[in-house]
């Protein structure tokens, strides 16, 4: 080697060693109590953060940080240092990419799809053959509309089994039907907000045995609940101040089961919330409320953690669909009901079975020659005679149809006492009438107003259209006609309309109580057959 490459090498070396020193100076002194002081501080917050999870994800991070945090020996020699920091900078990455990658309304609208975990009861959604029915199937369908999403259901057993696949993140949202239960966070899910206020009530059987009036009477009473459930929780509640109180906790039973159970004298009472009552009652009449133990609950979905984002998503829809009506709309369609009758109810469930099978093959017949579900048929013939072929009026309407002596000859019906030719007759009419409403009605609202009419005559709906225009209301909504119907009987509104004076409270209450035996129809198929029958 010659001189001038044995000085460069010299030189070369002196350079690494001065590099290395300066260095391990500026290591030492300024980098490493910097980064002992984060990472400390950093095993700290997860410490914290692991006490309080959040996302389960974060689990999985911090759950192996830890673990080699305290497995790493004290900083006593240089060679463990450059390990340590590794792993810091390696905890560093990772909370960075998670917290940088949380699920987005972006990943789901790109997925296209929102999936729901649900259970079938009559009080959630029902399957109908290819169709799905029900309230929460309702309610999410608009919500997904909301997204502009796809929408899917993946049915469980119970509410038990919809709450533990939410917390697998096996779905978006879990609809089983629940109202607000704090306990479930410790599940590791998310509720989202309040959709639907309920109360929580005492159900019992008419006419058997006890029915108990007060927190005090309860311990005179058979009362069993859904173990670990919102109710049972309430329970437990007021347990605080009547240590007296006991109940049975059911693990493997579902609200619905417990109240056909009550209904079948199986067992005393149980505890439900105010809609599954208002819907299980109409197909078991002989439910009763005993008394209410708390006002103002709410029905709440649960959510996967991996979808929290889901929950500010909710709020602005139902901010948004009751600002333009539709919250009202599906309220109306599966809760409110007018005052129950008892006696009215359970008389229709006996003849679904009694009579239905005998006229079912006429509804079905004409209502398909002019293309009117025929359940809607059925239920407005109920509504009309009962299915009493023989029905009559004061006013001289008559037959299982109800119709007028103009409008049988004039839709070539020869006797209306013969059933055959009244249902024809009836389902002639109701079609012509839909007809007549305008196009700008749209979707299941067209026939609301067909029947509206067919109660109160087109000329008065022609002029209450006329008056919500005058109202600044929407003639085209049913929601809106329905208030402003009532009107055609006060002197001040119906004196300037073409037809005059009506009692327009009728046809609100006609239609109402239609749509009220159609649900209920739909729900009895169901439950009897195993299909809706269209």
């Amino acid at each position: 080697m010659t001189q001038p490459d044995q000085n460069a090498l010299r030189r070369g070396r002196w350079l690494l060693r001065l590099g290395a020193h300066l260095t391990d100076e500026i290591y030492r002194g300024a980098i490493l109590p910097c980064a002992l002081f984060w990472w400390h501080s950093s095993v700290d917050l997860l410490e914290l953060m692991r006490a309080n999870p959040v996302r389960p994800d974060w689990q999985r991070l911090l759950s192996p940080l830890l673990w080699l945090e305290r497995r790493i020996p004290p900083f006593g020699g240089q060679p463990r240092l450059p390990f340590k920091l590794a792993l810091l900078l390696v905890a560093f990455i990772g909370a960075w990419s998670l917290l940088g990658s949380g699920t987005t309304l972006e990943d789901l609208q790109q997925d296209g799809e929102l999936v729901v975990v649900s259970r079938e009861s009559e009080t959630t959604l029902m399957r109908e053959g290819e169709l799905t029915r029900g309230p929460v199937h309702d309610y999410l369908n608009s919500f997904a509309e909301f997204l502009g999403v796809n929408l899917r259901f993946d049915l469980r057993d119970s509410s038990r089994a919809v709450n533990d696949a939410i917390a697998r993140d096996e779905g978006h949202i879990g609809a089983a039907g629940m109202t607000y239960h704090p306990p479930l966070r410790e599940r590791g899910l998310l509720l989202g907000p309040g959709y639907q206020d309920v109360d929580i009530q005492v159900v019992c059987r008419r006419n058997h045995g006890k029915r108990p009036r007060s927190i005090e009477e309860l311990r005179e009473v058979e009362l069993v609940v859904v173990a670990d459930s919102p109710y049972e929780s309430r329970l437990f509640e007021l347990q605080q101040d009547h240590p007296e109180l006991s109940w049975e906790s059911d693990e493997d039973a579902d609200v619905d089961d417990l109240l056909e159970l009550v209904w079948r004298k199986e067992i005393g009472c149980t505890i439900a919330n105010s809609s599954e009552v208002d819907i299980k009652r109409r197909f078991y009449p002989e439910l009763a409320v005993a008394f209410t133990i708390k006002e103002n609950d709410s029905l709440i979905w649960t959510l996967s953690p991996e979808w929290e984002i889901l929950a500010d998503s909710i709020e602005q829809w139902l901010e948004m669909i009751e600002q333009d009506g539709t919250l009202m709309i599906l309220r109306d369609r599966h809760y409110r009901q007018q005052e129950f009758d008892y006696v009215d109810m359970r008389t229709f469930i006996r003849r679904i079975r009694s009579r239905l099978p005998r006229l079912e093959p006429l509804f079905r017949k004409y209502a398909e020659q002019h293309d009117i579900p025929w359940t809607l048929l059925a239920a407005q013939s109920y509504q009309e005679s009962h299915w009493n072929r023989r029905a009559k009026s004061p006013t001289g309407v008559r037959g299982i149809m109800m119709l007028t002596l103009a409008t049988a000859r004039e839709m070539g019906v020869e006797s209306r006492l013969d059933v055959e030719q009244s249902i024809m007759g009836g389902a002639r009419y109701l079609r012509r009438l839909e007809q007549r409403i305008p196009d700008s009605v749209r979707g299941e609202d067209r026939w609301w107003y067909a029947l509206a009419a067919y109660n109160v005559g087109m000329g008065h709906v022609h002029d209450a259209r006329k008056l919500a225009r005058e109202l600044d209301l929407d003639p085209d909504n049913w929601r809106d006609m329905r208030g402003v119907l009532p009107l055609l009987s006060q002197e001040k509104y119906y004196r300037n309309l073409r037809y005059g004076r009506a009692r327009g409270s009728e046809p609100v209450i006609y239609v109402q109580q239609i749509r009220n035996y159609r649900n209920i129809l739909h729900a009895q198929l169901v439950r009897d057959r195993g299909t809706h029958g269209g």
